[in-house]
């Protein structure tokens, strides 16, 4: 008959001499059937069959994106909707300019009236008005005729071109025209730029300056866009302090929230700070629940399988689902993705970064940014990739797939050269200060130095 956890302490309460060693060995036995092993089993049953393999990237981001939709829509002023997204497409209501007119600070004419024109026999020309930008003659030009007129002026009627300035002379009242002139010359036609009812910007338009141009000159005081998403940050560890704190033993200042905040904002996003959690589950959850009201979710560290793990935990205890768990790449092969069920809106979409500075954020280039800017209506998602060359060896040992930091040069035909930043170490963020992209290395390979590599642009090479 198997023996219980009762019967094995009252074995072990009547000790003989030379049992100590049987004793311990039976305690031991117990604990791990009544206690670790349950223990284990209940973990490996609440971890799902996925989460036994690394996925691919592509994987990975397609698991995400397929979570991810667009937010809602608001109105803001014309002067904060630098770097939004219209939420609408925009049309014309006008033509423009919607009249024709000078481009040029000349004279306003009749083409006809300047044919055959010389420097020995110039035309004579009655200067019969004058025309500021901003106002409009108070009567038609007849044959024979010019009118003063400066840039934006419109024309007046009857003239069909204008002649500058510094091709003129002038005898009183009377214009001397030296060449023949024709019609259209200097001359600004209605419509040029836009006609009514045409299309002009498109539905998920990054508003720039030229754009909040456009629409001034349409005249929208207010524009459409889409919501800003607002991105709860929250960093984990007991070694973790953020700024202003007093450091203890073994702890270090927290950067990776304002390096995720930086990206956050980059992105097109509005960072919440969630401030540091140490390493207890009861901490991490709360603080998750502070950042149920956003519309994603980042924490970076306690993702991985070690004993002071618990942000899967936590986000477990708050209904999450989880999509994805380790993905084939180097630095930041433990990062999950879950979604948390919300009554009112969507699921809220968490990512789990990991705590080494440069994985945290290589991850959130690669998964978060492209989420992040789903949300935000942006029509693209992911940062361009150009082709490089090798200015020397770029190795990637190890079966993963790395994703390198290089510093770019641009040569003098329009091409780049990357050079590895220096140590590859997930821990050293100085890499990424020196990093212009992500080199894309196949496992177990190098990329020899003349070579071409496809390389994440992270920033604009000078």
């Amino acid at each position: 008959m198997p023996l219980g956890w009762y019967d094995l302490k009252v074995a072990a309460a009547r000790p003989r001499a030379g049992d100590e060693a049987v004793k311990r060995k039976t305690l031991n036995a117990a604990f791990d059937v009544f206690v670790r092993i349950p223990l284990v089993a209940k973990a490996l049953a609440r971890t799902p069959c996925y989460n036994a393999r690394m996925i691919s990237v592509e994987e990975a981001l397609e698991r995400i994106l397929a979570r991810v939709g667009t937010l809602g829509e608001e109105q803001v002023p014309l002067t904060r909707a630098l770097g939004r997204v219209l939420a609408h497409a925009v049309s014309s209501t006008l033509d423009l300019p919607p009249w024709p007119n000078s481009s040029m600070d000349g004279y306003a004419l009749r083409g006809a009236d300047a044919t055959g024109a010389s420097t020995k026999s110039p035309a004579r020309l009655e200067i019969a008005g004058r025309i500021a930008a901003g106002h409009v003659a108070d009567k038609p030009l007849t044959a024979g005729q010019a009118f003063r007129i400066f840039t934006g002026g419109p024309l007046p009627d009857g003239a069909d071109s204008v002649i500058p300035q510094e091709e003129v002379t002038t005898e009183g009242t009377t214009l001397l025209v030296a060449r023949p002139v024709k019609a259209g010359e200097f001359v600004r036609p209605r419509g040029e730029d836009m006609r009514a009812g045409e299309s002009v910007l498109e539905r998920g338009r990054l508003i720039g300056p030229a754009e909040l141009g456009l629409l001034a000159a349409l005249g929208h005081a207010q524009v459409r866009v889409v919501r800003k998403p607002r991105v709860g940050i929250l960093s984990t560890g007991d070694e973790i302090v953020d700024l202003g704190g007093l450091l203890g033993p073994g702890q270090i200042p927290n950067s990776n929230t304002y390096s995720l905040t930086g990206q956050v904002i980059e992105a097109g996003g509005e960072p919440v700070p969630l401030g540091v959690a140490p390493d207890r589950l009861e901490e991490i959850e709360a603080r998750f629940r502070w950042g149920l009201g956003c519309d994603l979710l980042i924490s970076s560290a306690g993702v991985s399988v070690g004993e002071h793990d618990f942000v899967k935990a936590a986000l477990e205890k708050l209904g999450a689902e989880q999509h994805l768990w380790l993905v084939n790449m180097r630095p930041g092969k433990p990062i999950a993705f879950a979604t948390i069920p919300s009554t009112g809106k969507g699921a809220l979409p968490v990512f789990a970064l990991p705590g080494n500075p440069v994985s945290a954020m290589v991850t959130f280039e690669l998964f978060v940014r492209p989420a992040l800017r789903r949300l935000g209506g942006h029509a693209r998602l992911q940062r361009p990739v150009v082709q490089a060359r090798a200015l020397a060896a770029i190795p990637n040992p190890g079966r993963r797939r790395g994703f390198l930091r290089v510093a770019l040069t641009a040569d003098e035909s329009g091409g780049y050269g990357a050079r590895l930043t220096g140590d590859q170490s997930s821990g050293i963020l100085r890499s990424m200060v020196a990093a212009d992209g992500l080199a894309v290395i196949p496992g177990d390979s190098t990329i020899a130095a003349g070579e071409m590599v496809p390389v994440i642009l992270l920033r604009e090479v000078r």
